[in-house]
């Protein structure tokens, strides 16, 4: 094997990639995530849209975010802040994140869980997305619910038929959550 092939197959410090444990390679791929996150980071604070925020909790650990979304104006959540938490793959951003409604609140395409009904947060997942856009499109998801794939059947068919219901029951399950 000449040097430019060995050299090729090297990774800094001298191991051969294909000697690397699974330890080193997957801290590597945290390292990575971690890298992309402190970007993520920097652009929410220098550039940050209205209405939504996030930030890494407060235990130093980058791969757990805490968020924030304002309800839009001119849905049932306006005026209301909702809580979230986002928990981050070591293998991110090629992977999506688990992200949860902390705040307790009625939608069709979120459950009593929290759990979250959003095809880029599953199959249309990329690396082009980003914390900021996840944040985006759930706040305007609230605006603009999926009916064809609810997580709450009764929301979905409420939002359809009886607004004043709804925003009935959005009040009664929401609840302002203390910052942790």
């Amino acid at each position: 094997m000449s040097f430019v092939e060995d050299s090729q197959n090297t990774a800094p410090g001298g191991v051969p990639v294909n000697k690397r444990s699974g330890a080193q390679k997957d801290a590597e791929v945290g390292q990575k995530a971690v890298k992309r996150l402190q970007t993520e980071l920097m652009q929410l604070m220098t550039s940050p849209a209205p209405g939504v925020s996030a930030f890494p909790s407060a235990d130093g650990n980058l791969l757990t975010w805490r968020a924030t979304i304002e309800g839009p104006e001119g849905t049932p959540y306006s005026g209301l802040t909702l809580k979230l938490s986002f928990e981050f793959p070591k293998n991110y951003p090629y992977a999506p994140p688990t992200v949860l409604f902390r705040t307790p609140i009625y939608h069709p395409n979120f459950d009593f869980s929290g759990r979250i009904c959003l095809d880029i947060l599953k199959d249309k997942w990329t690396a082009a997305y980003n914390i900021q856009t996840v944040l985006l499109s759930l706040q305007s998801l609230l605006g603009e619910p999926n009916n064809k794939s609810p997580l709450n059947g009764e929301a979905a068919k409420l939002w359809d038929q009886d607004p004043t219901l709804f925003k009935t029951k959005v009040m009664e399950r929401h609840k302002d959550l203390e910052d942790d």
